[in-house]
């Protein structure tokens, strides 16, 4: 059954048709494939995905250049399944301590100038949970 907008996850809603079509016909194609597991086809699709697109705050927006999200994103296979290399951990690897900093601003992060940037993304995520 192709998927249709109201199916989508919210952030792709708030998203460009591109995006949407991307994850639409990637979540299509993957339950061919994979049928009977939806988890996995939901994986394949936000994988697909996060290749052209980058999360910028409650949306999807085009990547300057297509590729990996984070180096351990680059790995497929056994490799990717038992390789110890840390993930971006919900966090964009495109953005910048100074945007971090200004969301942990909204937030009102205690300690936040005297983070670095992987700790204000760390802190930025939790306090969105």
């Amino acid at each position: 059954m192709p998927t249709s907008s109201e199916d989508l996850p919210g952030t792709l809603k708030r998203s460009s048709k591109k995006a949407q079509k991307t994850y639409a016909e990637t979540l299509d194609s993957a339950h061919e494939q994979y049928p009977g597991d939806e988890e996995r086809a939901h994986r394949v699709a936000f994988s697909s995905l996060k290749h052209s697109f980058a999360k910028v705050g409650d949306h999807w927006e085009e990547k300057d250049t297509k590729g990996p999200s984070d180096p351990q994103a680059a790995k497929s296979g056994k490799q990717a399944r038992t390789s110890k290399t840390p993930t971006g951990g919900g966090k964009e690897i495109g953005t910048t301590r100074k945007e971090l900093y200004s969301q942990a601003q909204e937030l009102d992060i205690a300690g936040r100038s005297k983070m670095s940037r992987d700790q204000l993304a760390r802190a930025v995520a939790k306090a969105k949970k």
